[in-house]
C-alpha cells in the first residue's frame, strides 16, 4: 500500500535500477551500497532487511528467471517498492551506436542531490523525452561551468589514441556502478572535457547498470570515427556479467 510521504510530495527518496540477466542480477552489492549512501544523505532510517527481502521475493519470481529484465527499487520514508519490466536495448542498438546531443539544462555540479540517485529527476526525465522527440537517444548535460558532466541517464566517456577518457567527478554526476566497473578494471584518465574539444577524441561511449556499455555514433553533428573500444570493453564487461547483448 503506498502512503504518501516526503517522497511523494518532495522527491526526497532514492532509486536503483538493476540489469538481471536470466536471474542473475547485475553488480547488486553495489547497487545496495549506492542506495544506502543516498538513503543515509536523506536522512532516512530505512530497515535494509526489509529492502532485501523485497528484492529477493521478486528475484524468486519465475518470469524473471530468463531473458534480460530490470529491476528497480524505490525507497522513500514510508515506502519500499520493487518493481520489474524488460529490459529493451537491442543487439542492433549497440551496433548502430547512439546519437547524442548536449542539452540546454545545465547540471548544477554544487548541488549534493546531482551525486545521489533520488526521486528528483525531473530534468532528466523530461530531457530523455524531449530529446526522443528529436531522434536523440541520450542528452548530454553540461554543467554550470560550461564543461561536460553526464547523460541524462548515464556516465559518458571518450577513447582519444585507444586511452580512456572521462570528467571528474567534480564536473557534477551521479557516480554510476558500470563507471566504477570501469575505473576499478582499466586505466581512466581524467580531464575536464568542453564541446569544443570533441573533434580531438576518435570514440564516445556511454554507461549505466541497462545499457551496460553503448558505444556514441554522433554527439550533436559531430560524428566518432570508431566504436572499437566501447564495443571490447562491453564484450569484456558482458564476459564477467553474464552478459549484456
Amino acid at each position: 500500500m503506498f502512503i504518501p510521504d516526503e517522497g511523494y510530495y518532495f522527491g526526497l527518496g532514492a532509486f536503483e535500477t538493476i540489469a538481471v540477466e536470466n536471474g542473475f542480477p547485475q553488480f547488486l552489492p553495489q547497487h545496495y551500497k549506492r542506495l544506502l549512501l543516498a538513503l543515509k544523505f536523506l536522512n532516512l532510517n530505512i530497515d535494509f532487511s526489509e529492502i532485501e527481502e523485497k528484492v529477493n521475493m521478486t528475484l524468486a519470481q519465475k518470469e524473471m528467471q530468463e531473458g534480460r529484465k530490470v529491476l528497480k527499487i524505490t525507497v522513500s520514508e514510508e515506502n519500499i517498492f520493487v518493481t520489474t519490466r524488460t529490459n529493451t536495448y537491442q543487439k542492433e542498438d549497440y551496433e548502430k551506436g547512439f546519437a547524442t546531443a548536449i542539452s540546454n539544462v545545465r547540471r548544477n555540479e554544487t548541488s549534493p542531490f546531482t551525486y545521489h540517485k533520488t526521486l528528483n529527476y525531473g530534468d532528466c526525465i523530461m530531457e530523455k523525452r524531449r530529446a526522443k522527440e528529436m531522434g536523440i537517444q541520450e542528452p548530454i548535460f553540461l554543467n554550470t561551468r560550461g564543461e561536460i558532466a553526464e547523460g541524462a541517464t548515464t556516465n559518458v566517456f571518450f577513447v582519444k589514441d585507444e586511452e580512456i577518457v572521462a570528467p571528474p567527478l567534480s564536473c557534477g554526476m551521479l557516480p554510476g556502478i558500470i563507471r566504477e566497473y570501469l575505473y576499478d578494471a582499466y586505466t581512466i584518465k581524467e580531464q575536464i572535457i568542453l564541446p569544443e574539444d570533441i573533434g580531438e577524441f576518435d570514440e564516445m561511449f556511454l554507461t549505466n547498470s541497462l545499457l551496460g556499455i553503448m558505444p556514441v555514433a554522433r554527439l550533436g553533428i559531430h560524428a566518432f570515427s570508431g566504436m572499437n573500444i566501447g564495443r571490447k570493453l562491453l564484450q569484456e564487461l558482458s564476459n564477467s556479467q553474464c552478459g549484456f547483448c
